[in-house]
């Protein structure tokens, strides 16, 4: 589990954890900022993982040698 994994699973537990407390000390300014952390931890590890996997792909090499019709790239002549 990587720090940012951690970092967003934490804003989720402290958002349930101050919508609960909001809920049961009828504060509720407190609630719905519970549940705004619980909403915006879990927007922001749906990001960072669309962000990880495009980094992904733009690290990947691309192909020097164009593959032919029959799909082996040694033949040339078909």
């Amino acid at each position: 589990m990587s720090w940012r994994d951690l970092i967003c699973l934490i804003m989720v537990i402290a958002g349930i954890i101050s919508f609960l407390y909001g809920a049961n000390c009828y504060d509720a300014t407190i609630g719905w900022m519970g549940i705004g952390l619980f909403v915006v931890g879990i927007l922001c590890y749906a990001a960072l993982k669309v962000y990880e996997t495009q980094s992904e792909k733009k690290k990947q090499p691309k192909r020097t040698e164009p593959l032919s019709i029959s799909g082996s790239p040694d033949s040339s002549a078909v």
